[in-house]
């Protein structure tokens, strides 16, 4: 039996549902195919189960391309304050937490819930545990499960990126892409916590669970938020962040003290300069621990105006090489994806093969940490969902 719709959206997640709600308010019929059994799985347990939806401040300036313009179109047409409206007039209360990141109040359930009462108004039929094993283009796109056939006008991939298997992420979305003959980029674990060398973790990792506000930094990139020590190495935001921008084999900069003169006491009082007035000094910053070890590690071997200038330089550019990442599994999101070279920016449609669109993380357009990838989500799926109603039935 062949079942028969307008548009097919492969993925229920946030741009999957996003660009399905969209195509059928405006009268299309949408059916979404799910691999898991429910909707929405990365989404509950995002921002720690409460769900960081979008960012007040996002700027495509805070989104990683090959492209770095690729994502304006999109951002413009679908903003946050779209989203925002979408969340009040559900009645979900939600807080900024901090540099712009809304969260919801109670769980990410509300916007779960929202987008499966969205989709149900929106007449779209949701085929839920169930595996494509081929899709083929003559006419229609033909998608083949164990049990089922499904045909449309239309095909949308929104099934993501490597990120969390255990969340059931897979590269399926690529090789539709590769099938098709849409360039896809290197693809690779971010917003991930990095891992030391033997000898770096040796030095530091039974430190885990130490933490301080830092700048890390790569190139052009600067980061200023919370950094951990953990078992393996380095993790907390700022070095989620930075992790989406550094490659195999690079160092990243870490500011250990942004703002702040560590070595100012030691340079006022010549006769009291040694290791214990530093530890001192860096406690005052840092936490104790890891002031102690850092200074065992890196103190001058004298305590002169030219050895406390390089100890003041170092603590503000500690070069770290890690040795890799954690992976996928701990990755909250994956850096490349379907080359934007392919696509539509304002429709998200392939160029060379009308009536197949990719939108959200299967793109290569990565955004930084705090709700940014949310919106890229939002938008990514809008525009294909609404575009998809203006086309012939």
């Amino acid at each position: 039996m062949e079942l028969v719709f307008d548009v097919i959206v492969l993925g229920a997640g946030a741009a999957g549902l996003m660009c399905a709600i969209e195509a059928g308010k405006r009268g299309r019929k949408v059916a979404v195919i799910e691999r898991s059994e429910r909707p929405g799985k990365k989404i509950l347990i995002s921002g720690g189960g409460r769900c960081n939806f979008t960012n007040l401040h996002c700027r495509p300036e805070n989104f990683l391309s090959s492209n770095p313009h690729f994502a304006k179109s999109a951002l413009a047409r679908y903003t946050p304050a779209d989203f925002i409206a979408l969340v009040r007039r559900y009645g979900i209360a939600y807080h900024e937490k901090t540099l712009g990141q809304l969260f919801c109040d109670n769980s990410a359930r509300d916007i779960t819930g929202l987008l499966e009462a969205e989709f149900r108004a929106s007449g779209g039929q949701l085929f839920s545990g169930e595996a494509v094993t081929a899709i083929h283009k003559t006419e229609y796109f033909v998608l083949k499960g164990y049990a089922k056939t499904w045909r449309a006008d239309a095909l949308v991939v929104a099934t993501g990126g490597l990120s969390i298997p255990r969340m059931g992420a897979t590269g399926f979305g690529y090789d539709i892409a590769r099938q098709f003959g849409i360039k896809v980029r290197e693809c690779r674990p971010a917003l991930v916590p990095l891992t030391l060398s033997t000898e770096d973790a040796r030095r530091y990792c039974d430190l885990a669970g130490a933490s301080a506000e830092v700048v890390a930094s790569h190139r052009k990139q600067r980061f200023r938020e919370k950094m951990l020590i953990t078992h393996r190495g380095l993790s907390g935001p700022a070095i989620l962040q930075i992790s989406s921008y550094w490659r195999e084999g690079e160092s990243i900069g870490i500011d250990l003290a942004p703002g702040r003169d560590l070595t100012a006491s030691l340079r006022a009082s010549p006769a009291g300069r040694d290791l214990g007035a530093a530890k001192d000094a860096f406690r005052a910053a840092l936490p104790g621990r890891f002031a102690d070890r850092w200074l065992a590690l890196h103190a001058p071997a004298r305590w002169t105006d030219r050895g406390l200038a390089e100890l003041e330089r170092r603590a503000h550019s500690w070069a770290v090489t890690p040795e890799g990442t954690e992976g996928y599994d701990k990755a909250e999101v994956t850096v490349g994806g379907v080359d934007t070279d392919e696509l539509s920016s304002t429709t998200m449609e392939v160029k060379k093969v009308p009536g197949l669109f990719f939108v959200g993380e299967v793109v290569d357009v990565t955004g930084h940490l705090g709700g940014f990838n949310f919106q890229w989500a939002w938008s990514s799926g809008f525009c294909a969902g609404s575009y998809l109603a203006k086309l012939p039935a």
